[in-house]
């Protein structure tokens, strides 16, 4: 009876079963088009997809169980280690491609700044929910969130890996203006860097600087630093409305697209399943960036929401990157498409972000439930944003 009467069986009933199932639908749909990457096989790339999205969905929901005071409360520690292995990267990293990304742990290859995306979202909600008000936009409140932004930033334009770098600043960026920055600290500091782009194109590697050339002109070298491109391009539009069909994909079957099971998996996708392929995973990510916002709308703490928004806005910058990469709107970038991709450290993100939010949504469904609040459930008191006083202020 005690285990009847327990929270967690009301807990697991009340998740949000619709957004799981999109996910395992978007995972589902990413182990398909890898089974078809690898010519009709499970090995190399479908079968561990498939393991790695059964495990971590049941991670997911797990952590989905767990109260958001908890991530409150090891915001800090989890950045501090994610940074220490940053850090471990450039020392003992692993090089793969011309580039220092991975820790090998035996098992596996980790890539840290990937997890990084999560821990800045914490670390910085945490700073923002003890703030006040008052000082968000004073040297004192800023300081601190823009160290925590330039630590990982600087670590891995290191490796390099621009591509994460962006994805940092951007992140990092929506979190203090949703957390109340002026929009004039953006407008300024943007300007600055549009009128210093030729010098900061200068200071690129030349691989990156061959991406940007590309971008501008893509028929300058299609056989060479513009080929990942054009065949992406050539897979997209072959695919038509309705694609050529289940496994018949000519440009990932004779390895013309290159890393059709990582970074350009959609056109990989495209090819075998048409627009209309396209539009269905747009919708399944339309639907959970729909459902995180509707989550950080409704959460009542200055950490949840910010929580909330941020990995929503994270989730929308890797997703939009990627697909705005793979039809050539820009330069190509080493990102991979959430949830379909073939890649362990990504999804090893993406699941827990998920199960953040679950967990999100259901601290605002206890606060909002009366049926809960008499079923043992006690509320704790929140702490929030206070203004500052100032003398002769009245705050």
């Amino acid at each position: 009876m005690g285990m009847l009467n327990a929270r967690w069986p009301q807990q697991l009933r009340d998740q949000p079963w619709g957004i799981v199932i999109v996910v395992l639908a978007l995972g589902g749909f990413g182990a398909l088009v890898l089974y078809s990457a690898a010519g009709g096989s499970l090995t190399p790339w479908a079968g561990n997809h498939l393991l790695r999205l059964a495990v971590l969905s049941i991670l997911m929901l797990a952590i989905g169980l767990l109260p958001p005071g908890l991530w409150l409360r090891i915001a800090f520690p989890f950045y501090a280690i994610t940074l220490l292995a940053l850090v471990l990267v450039e020392l003992i990293g692993s090089i793969s491609g011309g580039a220092q990304r991975w820790l090998d742990i035996g098992f596996m290859r980790l890539q840290p700044s990937e997890f990084m995306k999560l821990a800045l979202v914490l670390a910085l909600a945490r700073v923002y929910q003890f703030l006040p008000l008052a000082y968000i936009g004073r040297p004192l409140g800023l300081w601190l969130p823009l160290l925590l932004i330039a630590l990982p930033f600087g670590l891995v334009m290191l490796q390099p890996d621009l591509d994460s770098a962006i994805t940092y600043v951007a992140a990092g960026a929506t979190m203090m203006f949703l957390a109340g920055l002026s929009i004039w600290y953006f407008l300024i500091p943007g300007a600055i860097v549009a009128a210093s782009l030729p010098l900061l194109f200068n200071l690129l590697h030349d691989y990156q600087k061959a991406r940007v050339l590309i971008f501008l002109n893509p028929g300058a070298d299609p056989l060479g630093a513009g080929y990942h491109i054009t065949q992406s391009k050539i897979a997209i539009g072959s695919g038509g409305i309705t694609g050529k069909g289940f496994l018949e994909g000519s440009q990932s079957h004779l390895s013309y697209l290159p890393e059709p099971h990582t970074d350009f998996i959609f056109a990989t996708m495209a090819e075998e399943w048409g627009l209309l392929g396209g539009f269905a995973v747009l919708a399944g990510y339309g639907v959970l960036l729909a459902w995180g916002w509707r989550v950080a709308f409704r959460a009542t703490g200055t950490f949840e929401r910010l929580v909330a928004g941020g990995l929503t806005m994270s989730l929308f910058y890797n997703v939009v990157i990627n697909l705005m990469m793979v039809m050539g709107l820009a330069p190509v970038a080493g990102l991979p498409l959430p949830l379909m991709s073939y890649g362990g450290s990504s999804m090893l993100t993406i699941m827990p972000a998920l199960g953040i939010l679950i967990g999100i949504d259901q601290e605002n469904r206890r606060r909002t439930s009366p049926r809960l609040h008499t079923e043992g459930w006690t509320h704790r008191p929140r702490l929030a944003n206070r203004r500052a006083r100032f003398p002769g202020v009245d705050a």
